[in-house]
């Protein structure tokens, strides 16, 4: 029988069931071979329920860096009956299955191409300890020590992983390591260790970390300054709260005093928690909120009002299946069109597309300044797969220099030195009007904050002319935002092809190891990656030197795709979507494939002899 041979380059999967503590011993196993220097990128692949229903731990090894999903699964650990057959089934030809062999397996499970390895898990747990708890969660622990063994694992990562994960509860140390070794020992004692797909130590993550980003999130909402926000819980945004609430509480306690200098407020719903938002940001604070998809439904009328009336918020969506409740554990980007245009009437809102975790701590820093400059909803982008999975990314840095930036705020003296102060007049031609704060002047520059029709200085009125230069402003406002906001990344100096790939957030993984593996297909493409909307003029050039552009998105209706053809006014035939909506992050092999279906292989011949390179 075959064998799958790599060093540094698997698939491997874990099959648990959900609530059993596999996730402590599965993070245990991706840390180990970050620590070998070798990148990695986790994936949790959890039901919407507590407990009971199957999960996956998924974990991509490669040492080139490729840190998308692959097709196929190279080494199978399956702990879960429910999943049993699945799991068979997804294990590539000359792969290796590592079941609990305590019981025999059915035969109808038994594959002629793949190779199978029994550790007697529960057997061993059973043996060596006595509670029922105990028994569950060090059967995971077993198979992480099987692993070392099989996979060549260096036993000293281990124990420095197990050190550092119970510091303070030393008493739980010991058994761990001694699961580790049950396992380590089996699989030593009755398998040829290593297999022939292995590991080696390499110096490849260099200064990069593994972060999710929902904490980078948090932690860039401390770092911007925000002191308030208000939320309502929903997966998968709620870890991105509790995190800006953990370093709030590092970082924001007065050292006199010892009172909190933020707020964190649990709304009795979406609606509500973006009104608060509202409010602060009203009186001056820096507040932002966080959801997914279903709650940016109900905060659409208040993302209307904050609009309209020229308050700024900020909002992080970490999008998740829809519509409805869809997949609440599961990552797609279906959000775009919803979020761009929210609320009811004409209106815009400013997004940002982190690719990565350093992203999301600089986009949600970034989101607050631009909230406050341009007196508007900033919403940043982020999804599940990029939220709630630990990624490798470089450093988060932080320039101690830097300045909150405020907007046009009028302070007392400036309002001393205008003689009416108009709340909506644009005084410098940008779109961009002047505010001030409640209680800024005892007499001047008190205004009503209105969602409903006004002229310059603030005044309800219902007359159509004033109506139309409050609108066109907020549009001259919008183009001017494209200025402000991130540019796009091109990852060539010069256009070079006939053909273009656009990419944005986590998309990004995948659609660089796919424009390598075209590459080898004598298929070069240039590329970009959308960073923000709106766009600006690069990605309207981008477009205009390609025949074909294509735009790799996680959605069933090419959202993005349609916001650049409504935006930019692109002619639809150019724009070729490549969609991926099953839940699950794309992959290279998938973009490869959709893209190659547009070239029958007689044009790709004249285009390999063209030399379009």
């Amino acid at each position: 029988m075959e064998h799958l041979r790599s060093v540094n380059d698997l698939v491997i999967r874990f099959a648990n069931v959900n609530g059993t503590g596999s996730a402590s011993a599965n993070n245990m196993f991706a840390k180990a071979v970050f620590r070998m220097g070798i990148p990695v990128s986790p994936k949790n692949i959890f039901p919407s329920n507590i407990q009971g229903l199957p999960t996956w731990y998924e974990v991509r090894i490669n040492e080139k860096g490729y840190l998308g999903r692959r097709e196929g699964v190279d080494v199978m650990v399956c702990v879960n009956p429910q999943s049993l057959p699945r799991d068979v089934a997804s294990v590539k030809k000359g792969g290796y299955f590592i079941y609990d062999n305590t019981k025999r397996l059915h035969p109808e499970y038994i594959r002629e191409d793949i190779h199978y390895i029994g550790v007697p898990m529960t057997g061993l747990t059973m043996q060596h300890y006595n509670e029922p708890r105990q028994r569950q969660l060090f059967k995971n622990v077993i198979y992480v020590g099987a692993l070392s063994a099989l996979l060549d694992i260096e036993m000293e990562v281990l124990h420095g992983i197990i050190a550092d994960q119970f510091r303070g509860k030393e008493k739980l140390i010991a058994p761990n390591l001694k699961a580790l070794d049950l396992g380590y020992q089996h699989a030593k004692n009755n398998y040829a260790c290593p297999l022939e797909v292995r590991l080696e130590r390499r110096d490849h993550v260099k200064d990069c970390i593994l972060i999710d980003g929902n904490t980078a999130c948090g932690l860039g909402a401390v770092y911007g300054g925000a002191t308030v926000a208000p939320w309502y819980p929903i997966t998968p945004s709620t870890s991105l709260v509790d995190a800006f609430e953990k370093y709030a509480r590092k970082f924001r306690i007065d050292p006199e005093t010892k009172k909190k200098r933020y707020a964190v407020i649990q709304a009795e719903d979406e609606l509500a928690a973006m009104g608060m938002v509202i409010g602060a940001a009203w009186n001056g604070a820096r507040a932002f909120t966080a959801t997914s998809g279903p709650g940016v439904s109900l905060m659409s009328e208040f993302l209307g009002l904050a609009y309209f009336a020229e308050i700024p918020v900020v909002l992080v969506n970490v999008q998740r299946g829809g519509p409805s409740t869809g997949m609440p554990t599961r990552t797609q980007q279906p959000d775009i069109l919803s979020s761009a245009y929210a609320s009811h009437g004409d209106t815009r809102h400013v997004l940002l597309f982190p690719s990565n975790p350093k992203e999301c701590f600089e986009h949600t820093a970034m989101a607050l300044d631009l909230a406050n400059r341009l007196q508007t909803p900033v919403i940043v982008m982020s999804d599940l797969d990029l939220g709630m999975n630990d990624h490798m990314s470089p450093p988060l840095s932080w320039d101690d220099s830097r300045k909150y930036d405020m907007g046009k705020v009028l302070s007392a003296d400036d309002l001393e030195q205008i003689e009416q102060f108009g709340r909506y007049l644009d005084v410098d031609g940008d779109g961009i009007t002047y505010r001030t704060l409640p209680g800024t002047h005892p007499t001047k520059g008190a205004f009503f904050t209105r969602g409903t029709s006004k002229d310059e200085y603030a005044r309800y009125t219902e007359a159509g002319d004033a109506y139309v230069r409050n609108v066109d402003r907020l549009l001259k406002k919008f183009k001017t935002s494209a200025k402000l906001v991130p540019p796009p990344e091109l990852y060539q100096k010069k256009n070079h092809s006939k053909h273009g790939v656009i990419f944005f957030g986590t998309t990004t993984y995948a659609a660089l190891e796919a424009l390598d593996l075209l590459k080898e297909q004598g298929l070069e493409m240039d590329a970009l990656r959308l960073a923000a909307y709106p766009f600006n003029e690069a990605v309207s050039e981008f477009i205009d030197e390609h025949e074909k552009v294509f735009v790799i998105e996680q959605n069933r209706d090419g959202q993005m795709r349609t916001l650049l053809i409504n935006e930019l006014e692109v002619f639809p035939k150019k724009l070729i979507p490549v969609l991926n909506y099953d839940g699950m992050p794309i992959t290279a092999d998938r973009i490869e494939q959709l893209i190659l279906q547009s070239f029958p292989e007689e044009k790709m011949e004249v285009h390999v002899q063209n030399g379009m390179n």
